[in-house]
């Protein structure tokens, strides 16, 4: 009964996580934030155009409304897109990579880790480019939404994982 136990152990140990990350796009202005700038381009939209309206000349204030939409809607569209998000689970048999898109939409990608590589490239004035999984022919790039920073510390510390599942954990 002791070597059941014992295989279950190192079952549950093979299964468990090394490494695990949720990636997702920085996106500096929270909704509060949004909600304010909002409303003081309204107001400067507002102010701006009512000597246009006194001096008869009604259609600018149209126009002032259609850069306070067109700004509204490329907001939307930014946080929109900041849904999506990158999920990274490295365990001593298998890594799994997962992205999902700001529709919902979602690709999976399953490497053993012993094959996989984590490749970068790197710039001398910006740093830090692109890291790729590359494993038996297949390439992904991951951390896309990173700052060069950010994706430096993410090798790093993703890097020393994967060295230390090859390594035997």
């Amino acid at each position: 009964m002791d070597t059941g136990k014992a295989a279950f152990e190192d079952l549950d140990r093979l299964e468990r996580p090394v490494f695990e990350a949720v990636i997702r796009p920085h996106r500096s202005l929270g909704p509060e934030g949004f909600r304010i700038v909002m409303i003081l381009l309204c107001l400067c939209s507002i102010i701006a155009s009512l000597p246009f309206v006194i001096m008869g000349f009604w259609p600018v204030a149209g126009f002032f409304g259609l850069d306070f939409l067109g700004l509204y809607l490329a907001f939307r569209i930014n946080y929109r897109q900041g849904q999506s998000f990158e999920i990274l689970v490295l365990t001593p048999i298998r890594l799994l990579l997962k992205k999902v898109s700001h529709r919902g939409e979602a690709r999976e990608w399953l490497f053993n880790p012993l094959w996989t590589r984590l490749d970068r490239r790197d710039d001398d004035e910006f740093g830090l480019q692109e890291l790729t999984l590359v494993s038996r022919g297949q390439q992904v790039v991951i951390a896309h939404d990173l700052s060069p920073t950010e994706r430096e510390s993410f090798a790093e510390a993703f890097g020393r994982a994967l060295s230390d599942v090859k390594r035997g954990y």
